[in-house]
């Protein structure tokens, strides 16, 4: 049942751009892999990964000189890398980055047929790329998931724990409450991300336009509200789903995430086994206009409130040796009574509508300009 609830999903959440808008041919000359209909630059690698699902997808990597950071860019639905060529390239320019866009499968000329489990084993070759091709270290990755890529970005941003940010640009709180303002998570559900989100322990920017009529404005300010790292939100107002790449304020804005970003320390693996948060490094980025700082005392914060903790902790100790083993009995059966409860009242899955509404109209992803937009004139526009 999971398996025709997937396929299901997957015929209605995916609109792969027929034809493709690009072909893949290796040059004469060099034997470099290169994309046609688009201009030939000695700063873009393009290359074939194999998947752990076995497709092969095609993914395109923009190098910067004087990059300290990568970009894993998941693009938007009915978009492949051919049409989002020159805004990778552009980003990669004007943000001072390594970026790495890739087709999920069934995408432009990558193989195989798109769904939700797909897409997670797409982003996961482009990230293993990353370190093993070019030595990319986790700390140095920014996630940025658009629209429907924001489900591949979260699922492999709650992985990684020394992740360095994520971007979500219109993203979804999941498939069905694109379509539905249902309120709680359902078993036949793609893209779970509104569950995911406060399991994201990195920087999260949100973009969204406030007039988006494909993914309602709330799905963007909902995800940033259950962020437990906030950094100042990007709400452009009057702007849709496909067309906040015009406004001035977009390039700006990633501009001074990068910059904030490139700032903290790096957050290198610490021990997953220690349960003393007071130990453990803490980025926090304030939502703040003018200015966004590391948070430098919390931890001294930390280990004072852990003795008070403490004492705390003392305190109620001898006053529960005072109570009776009578009442602590008591009190043991109440608590499995109630856990018994909360257990068997658990929602069973519902059935899905019989109407699903095609999410073509509803989650049709990314809006393109060309280079233009993305000039420097604009950005000091």
């Amino acid at each position: 049942m999971g398996s025709a609830t997937s396929s299901m999903a997957a015929k209605f959440a995916f609109f792969p751009p027929t034809p493709p808008s690009y072909s893949i041919y290796a040059d004469a000359s060099t034997g470099r892999l290169r994309m046609s209909d688009v201009s030939e630059r000695d700063d873009v690698d393009v290359m074939k990964l194999r998947t752990k699902r076995g497709n092969e997808i095609v993914a395109m990597y923009v190098k910067n000189p004087s990059a300290s950071m990568t970009l894993l860019y998941s693009h938007g639905n009915a978009a492949d890398i051919g049409q989002m060529y020159h805004i990778f390239v552009e980003l990669s320019l004007h943000l001072g980055i390594n970026l790495l866009g890739y087709d999920y499968s069934g995408y432009g000329q990558s193989s195989g047929k798109p769904s939700e489990q797909d897409t997670y084993a797409d982003i996961e070759a482009a990230y293993t790329c990353l370190q093993e091709t070019y030595g990319v270290k986790e700390e140095d990755v920014i996630l940025y998931g658009q629209s429907v890529g924001s489900g591949p970005t979260l699922e492999l941003a709650i992985r990684l724990p020394c992740l360095r940010a994520v971007i979500l640009h219109s993203p979804i709180l999941s498939g069905l409450r694109v379509m539905y303002p249902v309120k709680r998570t359902f078993w036949f559900d793609i893209y779970k991300n509104i569950d995911k989100i406060p399991l994201v322990n990195c920087p999260v920017l949100v973009i969204h336009g406030t007039e988006d009529d494909v993914v309602d404005f709330s799905h963007g300010k909902q995800l940033w509200e259950q962020c437990k790292e906030k950094y100042e939100p990007l709400w452009l107002k009057g702007g849709n789903h496909s067309n906040l790449e015009l406004f001035p304020e977009y390039l700006r804005h990633l501009r001074k995430f990068i910059t904030a970003i490139e700032k903290l320390p790096r957050v290198h693996d610490v021990s997953v086994q220690s349960t003393d948060n007071s130990e453990l490094p803490l980025i926090t980025i304030e939502v703040n206009r003018d200015k966004s700082r590391l948070s430098t005392d919390h931890r001294e914060k930390s280990r004072l409130s852990t003795g008070q903790q403490d004492k705390a902790r003392l305190s109620a100790d001898s006053r529960d040796k005072s109570r009776s083993s009578t009442d602590k009995r008591e009190k043991s059966r109440k608590s499995v009574d109630r856990l018994l409860k909360s257990r068997n009242s658990t929602d069973q899955p519902e059935k899905a509508r019989n109407s699903f509404d095609r999410l073509g109209d509803m989650v049709r992803s990314v809006g393109l300009c060309n280079a233009d937009c993305l000039k420097p004139t604009a950005l000091e526009a």
